[in-house]
Order: structure tokens, then sequence, then C-alpha cells
């Protein structure tokens, strides 16, 4: 088979967990997306934005998780190695233990955090935020790194998303989830 076949082909979990550890992949609706290494910015804001949630996150019932974590988005309640879409989010927090399993998340975590970089910005914003939102995903955060804004989605009462509320990083962010819990930017101004 050659290589555009491959990349034409459907694939599962099953196909997912056979590959190699060296390459990191998504896999969204049977199509597989190669992730690359992220710049040390973002790899910067991922760990400053952990270490602040799991300080917040300390003693409560929800669990936060960075990259590489594999969450997979059953379409209904097929079995792990037929499901079609595994993702890796930078940073994700679950609040409902069942999900949470050896082999990583299995349904939608409450609130997912990515990090944009230039190869998966357009698969962020869009793709992803599709993805989320079909699967009832409470909060999602895009960061912007080089332009210091962040974008965050959250689902209303039909689940849908609407317009994002979009903010600047000169001052805390609220988390809608947890209404006393806001993420200080003030790292940004050595990053």
């Amino acid at each position: 088979m050659s290589a555009a076949e491959k990349l034409q082909q459907r694939y599962t979990y099953a196909d997912y967990a056979q590959w190699p550890d060296d390459n990191r992949w998504e896999l969204i609706n049977g199509e597989m997306y190669a992730m690359t290494a992220p710049l040390r910015l973002h790899q910067d804001i991922v760990f400053e934005l952990a270490r602040q949630i799991g300080n917040y996150l300390q003693g409560k019932p929800c669990k936060g998780y960075v990259a590489p974590f594999d969450v997979r988005l059953p379409r209904n309640d097929e079995a792990d190695d037929k499901v079609e879409t595994v993702v890796q989010p930078d940073l994700s927090v679950i609040c409902d233990q069942s999900k949470l399993d050896k082999l990583g998340c299995r349904g939608i975590p409450d609130w997912i955090v990515e990090v944009l970089s230039p190869s998966s910005m357009l698969k962020d914003m869009n793709t992803k935020r599709s993805l989320y939102e079909q699967h009832g995903l409470k909060e999602y955060w895009l960061v912007h790194p080089e332009d210091r804004w962040l974008m965050v989605y959250t689902l209303d009462e039909q689940g849908r998303y609407g317009q994002p509320g979009v903010f600047g990083m000169d001052e805390p962010t609220a988390v809608q989830l947890f209404p006393d819990f806001s993420i200080n930017w003030s790292f940004m101004a050595e990053a």
C-alpha cells in the first residue's frame, strides 16, 4: 500500500494503538493527523497552566492531564478498538472519574486548553472546536502565544458554542467551569 493510500484509509483506535511511539498522532473521524514537536514558548505556557490548574484542583474530584494523554471520543457505545477519534489536547480536566481508565479518558473532558501552534492552528480552531462542541465539551480555551490572546468557547443551554469570548493576557481570566478560579497570565510578561 502506498503512502497516499495509507493516508486515505480510515483508522480506528486499534490501528492507532499499534503506531510507533516515536511520532505523535491524533485520529479524528478515522483520519490521521501528525503532530509536530511544539516550540519552547508553547511548552512554557502548557507547563505554567498545568501548574496553576494542578494547584487549584488539589483536594477536588477533578483531575488534570497534559499531552500526551489520549482522549477517546466514541460516537456511540462502540468498543475502544472501533473508536475513530482519539485526540491529545495540551491540557484536559476531567471531573467524571468514570471516564478515566488505564488508557486515558473515554469520553469528553469538562475543560480543554489548546495552545495554538502554526502547524495545528486551523485544526484546533475549526476541526477540533466542531468536534468538541458535538461531544459536549463544556469549556474550550484556545491560547495564542505569539499575539497573547485567548479565545474561550462555552456551551449554551442548547449544547452549542455561541460567539467565543476573546481576552487579552493583561489580566487574569476566569474559568467558567470553576467560578472561584482564574488563570494568572503574569508569567507571559517573562516569556
